[in-house]
């Protein structure tokens, strides 16, 4: 009966990427259809044509649209490089004035259109691609592949409500806030992606972006691999718990590794940032509303609690503001402090004004132990 009601299915899903003039074909998984865009046609009508476990591929080619996806289980394909996402016009869009950074809380799919172009929930907050559940119906299993998102106003690629969200050989590039950001997400992977020139941080991993509140555990998110150059801070993760940062490439932002506390429970933390390549993160970045200045600042933890920095290599981060250094300790805006975190065998030279710094003395429990390093403030803290 399940084998029939699949083959049914099928064709209804074939007939429909006809009539909207993209092809689909079956792919190796039984009952599943691969959606192929072409310049010119819609990559929303064919996600929008799609079901659980579809796979839509995206040719080489520019495609001024943003993709809104609240489908599990499908996989957005690009070519690499070559297949880039980019802004309508203002003209095309109707709605670019939007001042939201995430999708409308409204929206639950595409906003009606007039054409094949008219913009929908995530055009409307600025966003390339979104992959957007709820509370109650989070999506999960997505996969975004292999295509460059590129000149949003706001984010790249924007994710709310996701489980298993997979993000791998994405370049998000010249973005005005963030490259690839998710919140009240789990179990993402943010694998072997390119963040460069963004105005705020190449990956963002938050609890919410649009409310306070104790940080979300994320149950194991992992952002390893990636390259980022070029933004305001390379890699922020705020109000979460549980995840891991390694072995990525973080250079010439003007802070490279920023975790994010404040005073509310739990507090951030619980985190593993390790076998990152951390250097000459130099551009100097105005204050803003919440945070001082920035400069020269390799990896900072405020506010943080049971976080594990290890075996990274932080080098020729060079700074006169307050968060400058190599690896360092500072209270969160509020106040927070940082607590029972361990700094070890981590490769810090050439930093300046210190290697290590514990700014945040009144915190407790933080250790630094085998640190090859030439200074630390207070003194005593490198390894002889």
């Amino acid at each position: 009966m399940r084998t029939k009601h699949m083959k049914c299915l099928a064709g209804v899903t074939a007939v429909t990427a006809t009539v909207l003039g993209f092809s689909a074909g079956p792919t190796a998984a039984s009952g599943h259809h691969e959606f192929v865009v072409r310049p010119g046609e819609s990559i929303q009508e064919a996600v929008d044509a799609a079901h659980p476990g579809d796979t839509v591929v995206v040719l080489p080619g520019t495609y001024r649209e943003s993709v809104l996806i609240t489908t599990p289980g499908l996989t957005l394909r690009g070519t690499g490089e070559r297949t880039v996402l980019a802004p309508q016009s203002a003209e095309a869009t109707g709605t670019a004035e939007a001042t939201g950074t995430a999708p409308a809380k409204s929206a639950s799919g595409p906003a009606a259109a007039k054409g094949p172009r008219a913009a929908n929930a995530c055009a409307a907050g600025g966003n390339g691609i979104c992959v957007v559940g709820t509370e109650a119906n989070p999506v999960d299993g997505v996969r975004i592949r292999a295509l460059t998102v590129s000149g949003f106003t706001r984010t790249g690629v924007w994710a709310s409500w996701t489980d298993g969200l997979s993000v791998r050989r994405v370049t998000a590039r010249d973005n005005g806030t963030w490259g690839i950001a998710q919140e009240r997400s789990t179990r993402a992977e943010l694998r072997h992606n390119t963040a460069t020139g963004n105005g705020d941080a190449g990956v963002f991993v938050a609890n919410s972006v649009s409310e306070e509140g104790g940080a979300t555990d994320t149950d194991g998110t992992l952002v390893a691999d990636n390259s980022v150059s070029g933004n305001r801070i390379g890699v922020t993760v705020r109000r979460v718990r549980n995840l891991r940062i390694d072995d990525n490439t973080v250079t010439g932002n003007c802070s490279g590794i920023f975790v994010v506390g404040d005073e509310s429970k739990p507090a951030a933390g619980a985190m593993t940032i390790s076998g990152n390549r951390v250097v000459k993160n130099n551009k100097l970045c105005a204050a803003t509303p919440r945070l001082s200045a920035i400069q020269g600042s390799g990896i900072v933890l405020t506010g943080s609690e049971s976080t594990v920095v290890r075996s990274n290599v932080i080098q020729d981060n060079v700074g006169t503001t307050d968060f400058s250094g190599g690896i360092l300790l500072y209270k969160s805006f509020v106040g927070a402090l940082n607590t029972d975190n361990t700094v070890q065998d981590n490769l810090v030279s050439g930093n300046s004004p210190a290697d290590l710094a514990n700014r945040d003395t009144s915190g407790t429990g933080n250790t630094f132990t085998g640190n090859t390093c030439a200074t630390s403030e207070p003194a005593g803290m490198c390894a002889e």
